[in-house]
């Protein structure tokens, strides 16, 4: 009778483990497709890296802006995408410090010259999506990494501190003229008011 109660016991036990451990899916599924459509809707490149920093999904616009394929970004490590553009010390360390100290960075600036596009300037921002210890035996970990491709934006910034240097270059050069006639001219006014 004893070992009926405790077998009973046992069986409810795992029931409910696995009750538990379906409705944890079934949640972290959910979530999952949540993360996903509103990752998929933007308009910035985004990649979501689990715990190993492996790329477990991008967006559409990463794939766009990068040229390039589901099968070459999914399930790589951030470091190994393309020809190695994303191993950058810095930004490494920045990536590898989000989830052991719970951090987040914004606006770390990579400059590259990608094979297919060209020269590209980015900004990147990365978060942790769950904290420890609140649901991680729900939802494993996971870094959302924003990149914000400001190419443009610099190109335009550039060609108007040219412009504004060029310009500042001809109105030291057009004063420094007017200072010498205004010299000259200073000098015949004087020659003139000596003459009786």
């Amino acid at each position: 009778m004893e070992n009926n109660k405790n077998n009973i016991s046992s069986n409810s036990e795992q029931k409910e483990t696995m009750h538990g451990s379906d409705f944890a899916d079934r949640v972290w599924q959910e979530s999952w497709t949540y993360i996903k459509t509103v990752v998929d809707i933007m308009r910035e490149p985004f990649l979501i890296l689990d715990k190993d920093l492996r790329v477990m999904a991008a967006n559409e616009a990463f794939y766009q802006t990068f040229q390039v394929e589901q099968k070459d970004t999914e399930k790589k490590i951030v470091y190994e995408l393309g020809n190695g553009q994303w191993n950058i010390p810095d930004l490494r360390k920045l990536l590898e410090d989000i989830l052991p100290k719970n951090t987040f960075f914004k606006g770390f600036e990579v400059s590259h010259e990608f094979p297919l596009i060209g020269r590209k300037v980015m900004i990147l921002n990365a978060r942790r999506i769950y904290k420890e210890n609140t649901t991680a035996e729900i939802f494993p970990p996971i870094i959302l990494l924003a990149i914000e491709d400001v190419t443009e934006m610099m190109d335009v910034a550039k060609k108007l501190a040219d412009h504004t240097n060029q310009f500042e270059a001809r109105m030291i050069g057009r004063t420094q003229q007017l200072e010498v006639q205004f010299l000259e001219l200073e000098k015949e006014i004087n020659n003139l008011k000596k003459k009786p």
